[in-house]
């Protein structure tokens, strides 16, 4: 693993007791709230492997959460997080999860509303890290370390240079990008991580570009 600066290995300031089973489960929920856009009305947890076998001990539980109320890693409100979430009318379930991983600290976040759903699969990678892996049924590898914006689209030809001279024009710089289909000539998703934050106005931007239906960001 690369890191870019000390404060990678050192680890984030955090909430504790785990970077890895904690402040890594926190960027989880979170990024699955960012995706979503708003705070669900129900949240199913499944959980593999190390996760599975210690999240109350390790505060995993807590902590996901926590990041599903927009909680970050270092807020001392991720403690009640779950007393908060159910005071808001959030219903939460947690599974325990046998089946085998790839990664022992694996998390399935299902979360939803009246108006919609989404579902993601993150990974806890050690030193308060994480990435998402597959995001509705796309498989991806989304750090939540820097900005990002996904965009839904429609496998056509334009689709990729719509949404990259927007991003073009805009003085945006792409950090990472990639694209993945679930078949060709059906629906793809295309992530691009980006060197700052992004305006709301150049998301609605995107929005309205050829073959793109749906957007959605992380910031950092």
């Amino acid at each position: 693993m690369k890191y870019r600066s000390v404060f990678d290995i050192i680890g984030p300031i955090m909430i504790g007791p785990s970077s890895s089973h904690t402040a890594g489960a926190a960027r989880i929920g979170r990024a699955a709230r960012h995706l979503f856009g708003r705070e669900p009305k129900y949240a199913h947890i499944h959980l593999y492997g190390s996760f599975a076998k210690t999240y109350k001990g390790h505060g995993t539980d807590v902590a996901i959460i926590g990041g599903l109320l927009d909680y970050d890693t270092y807020d001392e409100r991720i403690s009640q997080s779950l007393v908060t979430a159910r005071k808001n009318g959030m219903k939460i379930r947690f599974h325990e999860e046998d089946a085998h991983t790839d990664h022992p600290n694996t998390a399935r976040v299902k979360i939803g509303d009246d108006d919609g759903e989404l579902e993601l699969v993150g990974i806890s990678i050690g030193g308060g890290k994480a990435e998402i892996t597959e995001l509705n049924g796309f498989e991806l590898r989304l750090s939540g370390s820097h900005p990002a914006i996904l965009l839904i689209h429609n496998d056509r030809y334009g689709a990729i240079a719509s949404a990259t001279a927007i991003l073009a024009k805009n003085q945006i710089n792409i950090g990472r990008m990639e694209v993945s289909r679930k078949a060709q000539g059906e629906q793809a998703l295309m992530v691009i991580e980006v060197d700052q934050n992004i305006d709301d106005s150049i998301l609605d931007e995107l929005e309205r570009a050829d073959h793109i239906t749906q957007v959605a960001k992380i910031s950092d």
